[in-house]
């Protein structure tokens, strides 16, 4: 990976280095020192320093410490070594030979080592010509003693001297003198540390593109070489680094620093390493001694040699081991000789065996142990039985050993044993599909369940219920409606009615997938009352279906618009589901999105964003990918009403990702749906046909039908319609919503959509459609119990229809109204539209003066929240009330900003530096130019020259702009 994109994200050290190099062109030196973990970047910091330096003309010496490292090997190395290196590979033809010192190293205060320092000066103001000269010393930890005086030494010399002095080093590794030595000129000023911090998000993403930055964040730990890695694998949390068939060359080239340490290790570390590779973190050193086949006393000594070199650490649990980055245990795993890795993980499997480890632990080496064993059946059982352990947290582990178990299970024969060997084997199947479902892999799935339908005799009695109630979910994961329906039918036709109790599990499990299948579809009412019996008929002791089940009554309730029956049942359910554990989900995973779902049209905003928010961390690292999907949609939801609009994108992004992952094109439309309606708030006006086109496509991409996905995405196209300025298209849009009743929608969105219906109306001049569209705006909200969303939305529709009508007055109340609503709800974005869309209606009924603290309001509002789109729109709205007034005032350049990002500007554009404006707002520099990015962005310039030209001259001569 080339060095440019591997420093994204190092913004405050990159400002560090540059700062050396301005301070060397003004004839002051300087010594920097880059601390770090091996992988955290060092080097790529170093290399641009030397680019740095090369670019303004200095003389640049580089070279690596290798001295220790050598002496490991038997290979002596001379005093001053790395220096010695950089002056000669540095040299022109012409250079003086390195200048002469004792070759025994002498300590760091004598003569004779101020006389080596004097000159090396010396000789590089004659090299630099005036330019000044860098020296750059990486793995400075290795050195030998004398070259670590020289450096002490030299830290005394540089601020003098046009110099910089930088070099690289692993704490953990360095020396103690050295280190100590380095943090007393770092407290007394003369030394700058340079300590790169983890990769953040943002900066893994960049460097991840479209792939799951989140997973490769957790996999890396944001180190950018073991994010090398791991994007070289083709890392899936689901696949790798548990098991990896990543290309060898792409991985061997992204890893070689890493393999290069492992290589030069003695043979009993390197067996013990291998050893501690096959039992994973954290391992015991007794383990390891077992597993390697050495003595306690041998095993003890090689780690002491793998800790001196940093490759473990005592980092986990008491009496426990992990490797230096998880990684790295991983890369020696793969790397291991494939028959010494089967022997290893049979004497792990053995010790784990008697120890009675778990299930789980022990299926990590039987998937290893299983292919060459002469009898597997120990394997098979340890692996099924591990399987049901992880299913609900991992998966795409379940699914992998249960395939296994399948693979490598006798077929059941003739005899009286067939038919219970049958009936074990499909029960083993079924539990890998839901694994295969949970984990994203729904065509897989849909495959094997189909096959065991296919098959003669195969699925005795309620197993083929199971399986059918599998089929469901899959179908309906696929968007195959159609399919999911009429599998569910076969046997929910055939229940009786009322249904019996206790209702068997695998017969509650149907009724909830083909409940859930209804919800999506928009039919929620169809299976209403089934889900309401379903729900009293289960079984006492089946705490996790009568949940499941509870919560999909409740859901329904809610969808079909009966505020009055949901809102205590959805509160009921939620103490249900906050008092089970999260692996609830293991039984109906899709019980926290309903609920949070639920609570999203009942107007527990809070409870619907903790309890989507726990679903989604309960799916998170590749699990159930299909119910991620339903957590971040109704995030993103919430996300725009709250005002947060780039986290709004994140989240519609994401959905985006992992809909086209498992194939379910109805989500991945509505989560492009999502992304244009946060798009068209968070950006200038001049990028609304970007939203509407991308509205467009959200919408194309969903099945056509009655389910809330098409519907959700065609008001979100219907909105865009409306502020792109064509109201005749908004209302086409919204017709196709079922007329005029919007009848094919679900009752809880009508009343906002019945709102913009009214305005899009009275818009193109049709009093008469407005009219009607406000009354049903008023209606839809009255049978909903009139909760203060929807009312707030009625409010926003008569308000439309009153100012359409001549009565600014009754406008002006019912738009505060909503407004106060929309504030006491906490959200931003819909107050800030309201009041804007109300400043006519304001003005006309107390006068201009009186409209502007609403429409500041506003403004304010919308700068808080980065909607930049009702910043202008609020701007020219202010701009057409001063200018009635006598004291008009021009429009305020910095509207669109928060009131940070103002505060950073008017510093910025005043002649301060960033570290300035950070001293004088007690922030960080990194954050300062994180705001000052932003408002560059905002006010579309790209310096703090333009900045100020765009502000005019700071009030009292504060200094001038830097560029």
């Amino acid at each position: 990976m080339s060095e440019v994109p591997a420093l994204a994200g190092r913004r405050e050290e990159i400002a560090t280095l540059t700062r050396a190099i301005e301070d060397l062109g003004a004839g002051r030196g300087t010594v920097l020192e880059v601390a770090g973990d091996p992988g955290i970047g060092k080097t790529a910091l170093l290399n641009l320093l030397a680019r740095l330096a090369a670019a303004r003309g200095a003389t640049v010496l580089r070279a690596r410490a290798r001295a220790r490292a050598r002496a490991r090997s038997g290979e002596a190395a001379k005093p001053y070594q790395v220096f010695r290196e950089a002056w000669q590979r540095s040299a022109p033809p012409t250079a003086a030979p390195y200048p002469p010192a004792a070759e025994a190293g002498p300590p760091w205060d004598t003569a004779a080592d101020h006389a080596l320092v004097r000159a090396l000066l010396d000789g590089c103001a004659r090299r630099d010509g005036g330019r000044g000269s860098v020296i750059v010393l990486d793995d400075l930890h290795h050195a030998d003693p004398a070259s670590a005086h020289l450096v002490e030494a030299l830290a005394e010399e540089c601020a003098a001297h046009p110099l910089v002095l930088a070099f690289a080093l692993r704490p953990r590794q360095t020396p103690p003198a050295l280190l100590a030595a380095l943090d007393d000129a770092a407290h007394t000023g003369r030394l700058v540390r340079v300590e790169p911090s983890p990769l953040d998000a943002a900066a893994i993403a960049s460097l991840a593109g479209r792939g799951p930055a989140e997973q490769l964040a957790a996999g890396s730990l944001g180190n950018p070489r073991a994010l090398r890695v791991l994007l070289a694998a083709g890392h899936d949390a689901d696949q790798w680094p548990a098991r990896s068939d990543a290309a060898a060359g792409p991985l061997l080239r992204a890893a070689a620093p890493v393999l290069a340490e492992l290589e030069a290790l003695p043979g009993d570390c390197a067996e013990v390493l291998a050893a501690a590779a096959v039992l994973g973190e954290p391992f015991r050193p007794s383990d390891a001694a077992h597993v390697a086949g050495y003595s306690g006393d041998r095993t003890a000594a090689a780690l002491g040699t793998l800790a001196a070199a940093d490759l473990i650490r005592s980092d986990g649990p008491a009496g426990t081991l992990v490797f230096r980055h998880p990684v790295l245990g991983h890369l020696l795993h793969h790397r291991m000789n494939p028959g010494l890795r089967h022997d290893a993980h049979h004497r792990a499997l053995g010790l784990l065996d008697a120890r009675g480890a778990a299930p789980a632990a022990r299926a990590r080496h039987a998937e290893h142990v299983l292919p060459a064993a002469a009898d597997p059946a120990q394997a098979l059982r340890v692996l099924a039985e591990g399987a049901a352990e992880v299913l609900a947290r991992e998966p795409a582990t379940a699914a992998r050993w249960l395939r296994l178990t399948l693979d490598y299970s006798p077929t059941a024969g003739a005899g009286a044993g067939a038919s219970s060997g049958a009936g074990a084997r499909a029960r083993l199947a079924l539990d890998c599909c839901r694994a295969l479902t949970a984990a994203g892999r729904p065509q897989e799935a849909r495959a094997l369940a189909h096959e065991l339908l296919r098959t003669p005799g195969v699925l005795p009695g309620r197993l083929r219920t199971e399986a059918l109630a599998v089929c469901v979910g899959v179908e309906r994961l696929l968007g195959r409606y159609e399919e999911a329906d009429a599998t569910a039918r076969t046997v929910v036709d055939a229940l009786a009615r009322p249904l019996s109790t206790p209702l068997p599990v695998e017969t509650a499990d149907l009724v909830f997938d083909y409940g859930l299948l209804h919800a999506l579809r928009g039919t929620a009412a169809e299976v209403r009352g089934l889900a309401h019996e379903a729900a009293r008929a289960v079984a006492g002791a089946d705490e996790d279906g009568r949940t499941a089940l509870g919560v999909l009554a409740a859901f329904c309730d809610s969808y079909v618009g009966d505020f009055t029956r949901a809102a205590p049942e959805v509160a009921r359910c939620a103490r249900l589901v906050d008092s089970r554990p999260d692996t609830v989900a293991g039984r109906a995973p899709e019980v926290l999105a309903l609920l949070g779902c639920a609570e999203l049209f009942v107007e527990r905003f809070a409870d619907a964003r903790r309890h989507l928010s726990r679903g989604l961390a309960t799916a998170g690292g590749g699990a159930h990918k299909h119910i991620a999907v339903n957590q971040l949609l109704g995030l993103s939801i919430l996300d725009q009403w709250a005002g947060r609009l780039d986290t709004a994108q994140h989240h519609a992004r994401e959905a985006e990702r992992l809909a086209g992952e498992i194939g379910a094109p109805d989500a991945a439309g509505l989560a492009i749906a999502l992304r244009s309606s946060a798009l068209l708030w968070a950006t200038p006006r001049r990028r609304t046909p970007e939203a509407v086109e991308l509205a467009e496509a959200g919408l194309r991409a969903t099945v056509p039908g009655t389910g809330w996905w098409a519907g959700s995405a065609l008001g979100l196209l219907a909105v865009a319609k409306l502020m792109g300025g064509d109201p005749a298209a908004c209302l086409r849009t919204l017709l196709e919503g079922g007329g005029e009743d919007l009848v094919l929608l679900q009752p809880p969105s009508r009343p906002s959509l019945f709102a913009l219906m009214t305005t899009a109306a009275a818009q193109c001049g049709d009093l008469a459609a407005a009219a009607r569209a406000a009354h049903a705006a008023d209606a839809a909200a009255a049978r909903l119990g009139r909760p203060a969303f929807q009312q707030a939305q009625a409010d926003r529709a008569g308000a439309a229809l009153a100012l359409a009508q001549g009565d600014p007055a009754r406008a002006a109340t019912l738009s505060l109204n909503a407004a106060r609503a929309f504030k006491a709800l906490r959200m931003p974005v819909l107050r800030a539209w309201t009041l804007i869309a109300a400043t006519p209606a304001l003005a006309a009924t107390h006068g201009p003066a009186a409209a502007l603290g609403p429409l500041d309001e506003a403004l304010e509002a919308a700068r808080e929240c980065g909607a930049l789109r009702l910043c202008e729109d609020g701007a020219r709205a202010r701009a057409a009330l001063t200018a009635t007034t006598p004291a008009s005032r021009p429009p305020d350049p910095l509207a669109a900003l928060s009131v940070r990002e103002r505060e950073v500007a008017e510093l910025a554009a005043a002649g301060l530096s960033s570290r300035q404006v950070a001293e004088r707002l007690v922030l960080s520099t990194r954050t300062i130019d994180t705001h000052l990015g932003n408002a560059y962005r905002k006010l579309g310039v790209s310096s703090r020259v333009a900045l100020t030209r765009l502000l005019g001259p700071p009030p009292g001569g504060l200094g001038t702009p830097v560029a």
